[in-house]
């Protein structure tokens, strides 16, 4: 059971790392009283994804220990770069959503005191990283996903609630106005919100210290229980959304829980802080490892946390956060991309190599058209 904790922690943690803070905003302002459907697609086309990637772990590792084919090589060389690259676009996102939710909940938010203390942060931890190195860090993201949970579970049950309060009263619900968009707008709104349920693949990377029947079992079940998780939190907050007024940005969540209880806002501002740094920290440690293993030394560890440092705050100044969310879903659905095509690169059912050509073309559509709300 210990073992089960420690493997499914990892990709749960990823999955939810700042999906929770974001997606109800996020559908409502593309599809609102559909969000629960969209949601579902969401994490459906997610599944499949993670399939892709359990099928790796069990029939490409094998192959790239042993002799793998020349285009099996390529196409794992290619994804472990494209991965590197949704990583620091991942940091960078991570850290624009905690200074988000820090700022909002003292009063100082605005585009450019996000932009100053993300760049900050990430100073922080290239900082702590060239003097200290991140692994000590590393621990903060088991208790990240602790308090995560618990700030989830507690945030659904006052939803609830406030949802029944609401029925009692009126017999019905008032659901977000839709706003007239086009199915091309709307598809690729949605296709944007790959990110939230981001996180899985981190299993295909835990071999050192799992063996693969159990990263195969604990991702499959991290999918299933973030999925029960997001379709519950969409739904209990659905009926609230309208409180916002069609004003949808990257801190919606905390106006819509001050709505419910604002005693309620402080957590939801502590675990999002919590899990955004932990979950930063993460993300830089796996990228600059990347570039060590894949320059074989010539970058070293420290030489990658400056490198991703270096990005992050880059693209800090350069996008907002609906903007990196939409582009971190582009870099993901990249990385997906060529892991199907490194999956066709073994595979031998004829049914299977479809249903991947099928998963390739929608992950490219994701990567080249994904876009921001609003």
């Amino acid at each position: 059971m210990k073992k089960f904790i420690g493997a499914i922690s990892t990709p749960l943690a990823s999955i939810f790392g700042s999906g929770f803070l974001v997606i109800v905003p996020i559908l409502a302002g593309a599809v609102a009283f559909y969000s629960v459907y969209a949601m579902f697609v969401v994490c459906i086309l997610a599944f499949i994804v993670g399939e892709v990637i359990r099928y790796n772990i069990k029939y490409v590792e094998p192959s790239l220990v042993n002799a793998p084919a020349k285009s099996t090589f390529l196409f794992q060389r290619v994804s472990d770069l494209a991965l590197v690259l949704a990583y620091i676009i991942s940091v960078c996102l991570y850290l624009h959503i905690l200074s988000a939710f820090v700022l909002t909940a003292i009063g100082y938010d605005s585009h450019l005191n996000e932009d100053i203390l993300t760049t900050l942060i990430v100073i922080c931890i290239t900082l702590i990283g060239l003097i200290k190195g991140l692994k000590p860090l590393e621990k903060l993201e088991t208790w990240a996903l602790y308090v995560t949970l618990l700030v989830i579970v507690v945030l659904c049950v006052a939803l609830a609630d406030f949802d029944l309060s609401i029925w009692q009263q009126q017999s019905s619900f008032t659901m977000p106005t839709w706003v007239e968009q086009s199915t091309w707008q709307v598809l690729t709104i949605l296709a944007g919100t790959l990110i939230v349920v981001q996180g899985f693949e981190t299993s295909r990377y835990l071999g050192q210290e799992y063996d693969a029947s159990l990263r195969i079992k604990t991702s499959r079940w991290s999918q299933i229980i973030s999925t029960l998780v997001y379709i519950c939190f969409v739904a209990l907050a659905l009926p609230v959304v309208h409180t916002l007024n069609g004003q949808y940005n990257d801190h919606s969540l905390i106006d819509l829980i001050a709505t419910v209880s604002v005693l309620l806002v402080t957590p939801l501002v502590l675990a999002a802080a919590l899990s955004q740094f932990s979950a930063a920290v993460a993300d830089t440690l796996a990228a600059s490892g990347s570039m060590a293993e894949m320059s074989k030394g010539v970058l070293t560890q420290a030489h990658g946390y400056i490198l991703v440092g270096i990005g992050a705050i880059a693209l800090t100044w350069s996008v907002d956060t609906f903007e990196v969310i939409a582009l971190a879903s582009r870099s993901f659905a990249l990385y997906y991309f060529i892991q199907c095509l490194v999956a066709l690169s073994v595979a031998s059912n004829r049914y299977w190599k479809l249903a991947l050509v099928v998963l390739s073309a929608i992950l490219l559509f994701i990567s080249l058209f994904a876009k921001p709300v609003g």
